[in-house]
């Protein structure tokens, strides 16, 4: 079931300049755009864009996957991993929506945008969606390396850019003997898409530090983590204290 609205010119304006082709089942992608806090429902289905970014996860990890394991042939494993998770990981794709203009094509319920920080990514990661659903894989690999990978992002800064911050506050920790630990708060199952959501809480000597939510609990550990060792170095530089 999709979404039926008539088009608007930002809406070809959007799929001509920066995915560079004109979409023929627009219903497919109006939907993509549809964020679950404005559902309709119809004939049983309630209509959002949870699973377009079910499927679009998938397709884009997979591409991502494939164009690190042939962009670096020499790194290992543990590299190619790390740097598929920066690529795809929440706070990128919200970023990287930003960047190609999407927020303003994105329906949601007005005046809870602080609720709904992970919208543009979902949306993107719909989108893909979308496209894999009317044009199939290899036109959107194309798209996704072509279009938004070598266009929007910057992998070599990526490769180089601080992300295991979870290993940069446990090691703080032990330098000043604090016990640092990591808690998952909760665990839920998310809408239509089925997709789980880890809110992972960092603590510290016991006391709560800073949260995150993620759709894996390693992804979730490293932003709370980043979140807590960011807001930590900010009381005095190199010795942060913990919160109260």
């Amino acid at each position: 079931m999709f979404a039926k609205k008539k088009e608007s010119p930002e809406f070809y304006a959007f799929f001509k300049n920066v995915l560079g082709f004109v979409p023929r089942r627009t219903e497919l992608y109006h939907t993509a755009f549809i964020h679950r806090s404005v559902s309709s429902v119809s004939e049983g289905h309630r209509i959002n864009n949870e699973r377009l970014e079910y499927l679009g996860d998938a397709v884009l990890g997979t591409v991502v996957a494939e164009y690190l394991y042939k962009k670096y042939p020499l790194k290992g494993e543990g590299f190619l991993t790390e740097m598929r998770s920066k690529i795809v990981s929440r706070k990128s794709l919200g970023q990287l929506a930003v960047k190609i203009g999407m927020l303003e094509l994105i329906e949601h319920q007005r005046g809870g945008e602080g609720a709904f920080k992970s919208m543009g990514g979902d949306a993107l990661e719909a989108l893909i969606g979308a496209v894999y659903i009317e044009k199939g894989y290899r036109f959107t690999r194309r798209i996704i390396i072509r279009r938004l990978l070598c266009t929007y992002i910057d992998v070599d800064t990526v490769a180089q850019t601080e992300w295991n911050f979870k290993s940069k506050l446990i090691d703080w920790g032990q330098k000043n003997h604090k016990k640092v630990t990591f808690e998952i708060v909760r665990s839920v199952v998310r809408g239509q898409s089925g997709r789980r959501e880890y809110e992972c809480r960092v603590n510290i000597d016991g006391k709560p530090q800073q949260s995150a939510v993620e759709y894996t609990i390693k992804a979730a550990e490293q932003l709370a983590a980043e979140k807590t060792y960011k807001t930590l170095m900010q009381s005095v530089g190199s010795e942060p204290k913990t919160a109260e």
